[in-house]
């Protein structure tokens, strides 16, 4: 789908702070996106050759990678507040030396606003949508840092940042279980509980074409909480499966005996590593076209991309026609933690070499 970025494995090994959010662990205990895309990425560096060392809080972690604990505990409980994470960035900076490394990959939130003061080149993966106050916030990214957009979409959506480069999110085929066989249901709508994700959409999808629906969604936090109970809790039915805050094991689970992965978002979604992991178990995708969707998605091969909610009902009818077999091959091509790494490696390289 794309050229892969220059192999520039030849010019040595390189030495990666790796500077994560004091509320993730390295895997997630359950379902987590960033948590996956990063323990992916630092475990193939690693096999790449590149001496990685992750910053994070708690205790343990399951990378390849070395660890230094920031904080004692996760403060899982305080995510989303602000001195939590300016704190956790002004730890790692008193406890990384200029000499041990050549480039920090900063996956924090205010990252960008302050590790221009490090000593040490610094890139910063942008994983939210980069408009509006977050849009703010990066536009005042210091000139020591380059900015890494997820996806195509991302970038467009806000083209004045001082972005270094553009890597697709990446995952290891070889984890994922796989079906042989299309499955004719349920349909899976696999998120957090947000208007954003659209799961009052899916309901009404679903009973359009006839077809049952599995919500597994993340319901943790006081929002979640209320947009379920508000808005998604009254339309439900014997139609209608509820499965919160699944752990890895029952969410692979999930998407291997899916029909399909149903994808209606409602805003400009960066990426939608969701929709990348369905396609590696062989459940093609139906979404709606935002953000990052036509990036991911091949249509008519490994999923449908509808332009209006009017359309889901049909592609979830007809999409059983699709074959398992190209949703994988699709993700081994294109969205491999290897082809991640040669990404990320790039632009440690350029970045590296310009400051």
């Amino acid at each position: 789908m794309n050229e892969l970025p220059p192999d520039r494995s030849g010019e040595g090994p390189l030495r990666v702070a790796m500077v994560l959010p004091p509320w993730l662990s390295l895997p997630p205990p359950g379902y987590g996106g960033v948590e996956q895309v990063v323990t992916g990425l630092v475990d193939a560096l690693v096999r790449r050759g590149h001496a990685v060392t992750v910053f994070g809080a708690g205790q343990e972690h399951a990378t390849a990678a070395d660890f230094v604990s920031v904080v004692p505990e996760l403060q899982y409980e305080r995510l989303g507040e602000t001195l939590p994470e300016l704190a956790h960035e002004a730890r790692v900076r008193r406890l990384i030396r200029p000499a041990d490394f050549d480039v920090i990959h900063d996956h924090t939130t205010f990252g960008p606003l302050v590790a221009g003061r490090r000593e040490v080149p610094t890139v910063a993966s942008v994983h939210g949508n980069p408009v509006g106050e977050y849009g703010e916030v990066l536009a005042a990214t210091d000139d020591g840092v380059g900015l890494v957009s997820i996806s195509h979409a991302q970038r467009r959506s806000n083209p004045g940042l001082p972005w270094a480069g553009t890597v697709h999110n990446g995952l290891n085929p070889a984890d994922f279980p796989r079906k042989f066989a299309h499955s004719a249901e349920p349909v899976l709508w696999l998120a957090r509980f947000s208007p954003d994700k659209g799961p009052d959409v899916a309901i009404r999808a679903c009973r359009g074409a006839g077809l049952p629906l599995v919500l597994a969604g993340k319901c943790n936090e006081p929002a979640e909480r209320r947009y379920y109970e508000e808005v998604v809790e009254p339309m439900l039915d014997d139609d209608v499966a509820v499965v919160f805050n699944s752990d890895r094991e029952a969410t692979l689970r999930l998407l291997v005996e899916a029909r399909c992965l149903i994808m209606p978002v409602q805003w400009n979604e960066p990426f939608g590593m969701v929709m990348v992991e369905a396609m590696a178990t062989g459940t093609p995708v139906v979404a709606l076209r935002r953000g990052a969707v036509p990036e991911l998605v091949r249509p008519g091969l490994t999923g449908l991309v509808c332009e209006r909610e009017n359309q889901l009902s049909e592609a979830l009818r007809v999409v059983s026609r699709l074959d398992p077999a190209v949703c994988v091959a699709h993700v081994a091509e294109n969205f491999s933690t290897d082809r991640m790494a040669l990404g990320y490696e790039a632009v440690y390289r350029d970045f590296a070499t310009q400051r």
